[in-house]
């Protein structure tokens, strides 16, 4: 479901505004967050587009294709929200999710008596098989060039590390 075609960029508009206002020094910085928000939106609604059917958000996705890369297809809650950079409680919920789904399971960690282990079952490996099928219709057209997604990768990037995303 897309929002209407407008005849003109809004954001370049909202530029200009910010510009007339006075705050031309921090305009390019709101065009570019402004795009950036934008953009992540019009992803965020074709992932879900894609994803809605099977009754999965991005959230549980990730969660569930991080197990299915792990050789046991199991990891403690902490390490699974480490590795997807979500706060405990977002890791907790999509487990949560999945669990009352049948699509993973948690159990004691066998080596730390305070530690909980999230574990994908088998009906969790299909439906991510089946969703990654879906979501590849959506990461193979991206509506940019391969070169330009490159391009855009290594900015985004750079973003990330500047921001502690990760390190060198």
């Amino acid at each position: 479901m897309s929002t209407p075609s407008l005849p003109f960029d809004p954001v370049a508009e909202a530029t200009r505004h910010w510009r007339e206002h006075g705050w031309g020094d921090a305009a390019v910085g709101m065009e570019a967050v402004t795009s950036l928000m934008r953009a992540q939106a019009i992803v965020q609604a074709r992932v879900d587009e894609v994803l809605r059917p099977l009754q999965l958000t991005f959230a549980r996705y990730e969660l569930l294709m991080l197990l299915s890369f792990t050789r046991s297809g199991a990891l403690p809650m902490a390490k699974a929200g480490a590795r997807l950079q979500v706060h405990p409680a977002s890791v907790t919920n999509a487990a949560s999710r999945l669990e009352a789904a049948e699509l993973v399971r948690r159990r004691p960690h066998p080596e730390d008596g305070r530690g909980v282990l999230v574990e994908i079952t088998d009906a969790g490996r299909e439906l991510a098989a089946k969703a990654t099928a879906r979501i590849n219709e959506v990461f193979a057209a991206p509506d940019l060039s391969n070169d330009r997604m490159r391009e855009l990768i290594v900015i985004l990037r750079d973003l990330r590390r500047a921001a502690g995303d990760f390190g060198d």
